[in-house]
């Protein structure tokens, strides 16, 4: 078996050693004698999977008692709904920074529960920096404050924590979650979609402090209430039980490489790396985010010449680098290299580059 370096968005790229393990216990976890694919989300069984993955999680993240940690489907899209629907508590607006193309779907569902301020953007420069916070307009009567803190498809990602005093601040996460430390505390409500750095499709992590649960309105459906998750445990209907138990290897494999800290050190490694080279190749390739502003989980780039894409992705497949074409929206190419991609992956595809400059420069 030949396994090829995933360089995906997302779904994305699984440590092997989660695999292997979950490979061990598929027909038979820990002696129970069936999968966890078959077991009920209500036995004793899975209700120790679904505990220990969420105390491995607050060990990592360091999440107060005050929060509650939900395993919900409906992907961070969802969310872009369940915000507002239980953060706005009679209020009228919210403030959103728009960053690229998931804070633009953000605010263009936000728009149908509240009016959106959009306190700042960075779409004058085709979205290649993040908006310095001193030139933010907050309004006055925000319900909440919302921002993608790494835009996956542009690869902007912020290099601080927004201050939103005593409003609420909400973070799309799905991108840069478990990537490094976290302040748990400065923020209301995080939630990210599980197939970047968590694990599988079909599970997605809302992490919401205990004061902003029990606000929705009176008809709002069950399944968008935070309230309604929160009493039954992320169980008041089948939540997706193989995703939340890979997603409990994965977070026991972050923590045996040493936490947040350690990932976040291997991650700026392989991110400076893979730019340096982008930055040295004389414009054979272009990053076209300001320095500052530059994503650790995903580096687009463009080659010299559109007309070399094809041959380019052509010679990657060949050299067992995958999914590297870059999204419809903006073409060029894409490295998600998110913490599963060992930094054997990142020097593979810069040697392939290099390779490529020299039959192609």
């Amino acid at each position: 078996m030949t396994r090829v370096f995933n360089f995906s968005a997302g779904p994305a790229v699984l440590p092997e050693e989660v695999l292997k393990q979950a490979q061990a216990e598929l027909l038979d976890w820990h002696g129970s004698g069936m999968s966890v694919m078959e077991m009920s989300h209500r036995g004793k069984e899975f209700i120790a999977i679904a505990e220990m993955a969420e105390a491995s999680l607050r060990e990592l993240m360091n999440i107060p008692a005050n929060y509650k940690v939900l395993f919900l489907q409906g992907g961070a899209t969802a969310q872009f709904a369940m915000v507002p629907i239980n953060l706005l508590r009679g209020k009228k607006s919210a403030d959103y920074v728009n960053t690229g193309e998931w804070s633009k779907k953000a605010i263009k569902e936000a728009r149908k529960f509240c009016s959106v301020n959009v306190a700042a953007t960075s779409e004058s420069t085709n979205f290649s920096t993040v908006p310095p916070q001193q030139e933010w307009k907050l309004g006055p009567d925000a319900a909440y404050l919302h921002y993608t803190p790494n835009e996956t498809i542009g690869g902007v990602e912020f290099g601080f924590v927004p201050q939103s005093g005593n409003v609420p601040l909400v973070a799309d996460m799905s991108s840069t979650i478990l990537s490094r430390p976290v302040d748990v505390t400065k923020f209301g409500i995080i939630y990210a979609g599980a197939q970047k750095n968590i694990g599988p499709a079909g599970l997605t992590i809302v992490i919401v402090r205990e004061d902003l649960i029990g606000g929705a309105a009176a008809n709002t459906p069950s399944m968008f209430d935070y309230k309604v998750h929160a009493d039954s445990a992320s169980m008041n209907n089948t939540p997706p039980t193989y995703a939340w138990y890979i997603a409990g290897l994965v977070f026991d494999w972050l923590k045996k490489k040493g936490g947040l800290k350690a990932m976040a050190e291997i991650n700026q490694r392989k991110a400076e790396k893979l730019y340096a080279f982008i930055d040295a190749s004389g414009g054979f390739y272009k990053n076209p985010v300001e320095k500052q502003s530059r994503s650790w989980m995903n580096v687009p780039f463009t080659l010299k010449d559109s007309a070399l894409d094809e041959p380019f992705l052509k010679g990657t497949k060949a050299a067992g680098l995958v999914q590297l074409k870059g999204h419809r929206s903006v073409g060029g190419m894409r490295a998600s290299i998110y913490n599963a991609m060992p930094e054997a992956g990142i020097d593979a595809l810069i040697n392939y580059m290099q390779d490529f400059i020299k039959k192609q420069g």
